[in-house]
């Protein structure tokens, strides 16, 4: 099977380059290979590899600055995701986000109930999943990070090294997603034919808070830093930013667990895995 997938350089992209199946014949896009926001290039792409199928693991990811730059959102977020259904036939796997919805639930999210996105970041992903036809597969995920990439994970160690003290936001409740988790994840769901829409990030649940005390635990008990410092629980009011964000965004991932018939990994669990890689990368 021959797969075209975007956002190749990014962290789905390398996660689900990592866990491909032995059988499927990998054409990696990155933004140098492809403009997402001319749809004319898509098209060209798409006819050149004439794939078997195509996975969308590129986005617009910065949540702040889609506030002042909604229109270059839409274009990657949303406008390339109707320009891949348009240029490929088979089947689309496109990858989308907790931000679309308010969170205002009081239990996690399932892939079906209403969205309502309240950020520019949101909307453009919320708007690039409604040009996907019934055939195509979406999977929803959330904080996701991995080794060497640009994430909360690699943040956070940097500043536990350099700072005497950290703020970390306690108010805004999901689970951490590790890259290569969720590319197992897809893969299992394209081996299944899937379609429609499922949702994948890490078992239990976390706020900010939780996950910087548990990477610096993780992260101390490895020898990856000198000392602990003091992590200060705070709220989201007093860390403002441009765009605002879900304060309840967990995801229900039964139907995912339900139709692969694996198991559910804590993200403690993960984070583990990734520091431990992090670690022999140097």
């Amino acid at each position: 099977m021959k797969v075209l997938i975007t956002g190749a350089n990014g962290q789905l992209g390398r996660g689900l380059i990592a866990t491909a199946p032995a059988t499927v014949d990998i054409h990696p896009v990155t933004r140098d290979d492809c403009d997402l926001a001319d749809s004319s290039t898509i098209a060209a792409l798409v006819a050149q590899v004439s794939p078997d199928l195509v996975i969308n693991a590129a986005a617009y990811t910065a949540v702040d600055k889609a506030e002042s730059d909604e229109d270059t959102a839409r274009a990657i977020n949303a406008e390339a995701v109707a320009a891949l259904v348009a240029a490929h036939e088979g089947k689309l796997v496109h990858v989308s986000t907790d931000f679309v919805f308010d969170g205002m639930a009081s239990r996690a999210y399932r892939p079906d109930d209403s969205r309502n996105p309240i950020s520019a970041y949101g909307r453009s992903k919320a708007e690039g999943e409604d040009h996907l036809r019934d055939s195509d597969l979406l999977v929803r995920t959330a904080w996701v990070y991995t080794a060497g990439g640009t994430n909360f994970v690699r943040t956070m160690l940097r500043l536990m090294a350099e700072k005497p003290a950290l703020n970390v936001v306690a108010d805004q409740i999901g689970a951490p997603t590790w890259a290569p988790g969720l590319g197992r994840t897809i893969w299992g769901l394209v081996a299944k034919e899937a379609s429609g829409t499922f949702h994948h990030s890490d078992a239990g649940v976390a706020s900010w808070y939780d996950f910087a005390v548990a990477i610096q635990e993780e992260a101390l008990a490895l020898g990856m830093l000198g000392k602990a410092i003091p992590i200060t629980p705070i709220p989201t009011s007093a860390y403002p930013t441009p765009a605002a964000r879900p304060a309840f965004s967990l995801l229900d991932c039964s139907k995912t667990r339900a139709l692969l018939e694996d198991g559910h990994t804590h993200w403690r669990c993960n984070l583990r895995a990734m520091l431990t890689e992090e670690l022999s990368n140097g």
